[in-house]
């Protein structure tokens, strides 16, 4: 009996698309169930009632959720290909700290870009870039951040490149300016079918912080 897979999705959301690449990349197919983050569903306030967020996988009606976490069980549960992380203990420690880093370091300031005005945005700017060459100088001269190899890492980073227009466009700045070796790396990532298939289009990203969330906040 085949495995049922079901991913409560949300199309711009970045921690979604880290679950849909690591599905791609595992080629799992899976019933992907689109989520209002507004108003929320019964079933996901069901599967994932403490923090009522996306995403959340449903494999075999069990609920596993934080998007990190996701693509983990989703590396341990198919191995059969393509993984994620790598198998000695050291360099997967590494790994999982550049992910968390990612999700502590680069999401707050990069979520205040388009939130906040002034003062407050040229401090966020300033801590958005201060973490993406922290992440350019562990990048090095690596293809990928795990080496040769697209991994766990540039799962858990590349689904922000998606919305780097949007963050250049809200805080009129050049990312590229003081990160090229990343604007690099991403377009590599970007050639990989798993990635270009799953991250959501910058210019519909833009036009839903513009045309709804920058008004819901009172922003525009």
């Amino acid at each position: 009996m085949a495995d049922e897979v079901v991913l409560l999705d949300l199309y711009g959301s970045m921690f979604a698309m880290r679950v849909r690449i690591a599905f791609a990349e595992k080629d799992i197919k899976y019933d992907n169930r689109e989520q209002d983050s507004v108003n929320k569903s019964q079933l996901l306030l069901e599967m994932n009632p403490v923090h009522k967020k996306i995403p959340v996988l449903l494999h075999n009606g069990k609920p596993v959720c934080e998007s990190l976490i996701i693509v983990e069980y989703i590396d341990e549960v198919w191995n059969h290909n393509s993984p994620l992380l790598p198998s000695d203990p050291y360099h997967k420690a590494h790994a999982r700290f550049w992910a968390d880093f990612v999700d502590k370091k680069v999401n707050d300031p990069a979520r205040r870009i388009w939130l906040k005005k002034g003062e407050e945005l040229e401090i966020a700017k300033k801590e958005f870039i201060e973490a993406l060459k922290l992440l350019e100088r562990e990048l090095g001269d690596k293809t990928y951040f795990g080496g040769d190899k697209f991994g766990f890492v540039d799962v858990a980073l590349i689904p922000f490149y998606s919305w780097f227009e949007t963050y250049e466009t809200c805080g009129n700045f050049s990312i590229e300016e003081h990160c090229p070796t990343l604007i690099t790396w991403g377009k590599k990532c970007m050639e990989r079918e798993s990635v270009h298939k799953s991250l959501a289009d910058p210019k519909k990203i833009c036009e839903i912080v513009f045309t709804v969330l920058r008004k819901k906040y009172g922003l525009e």
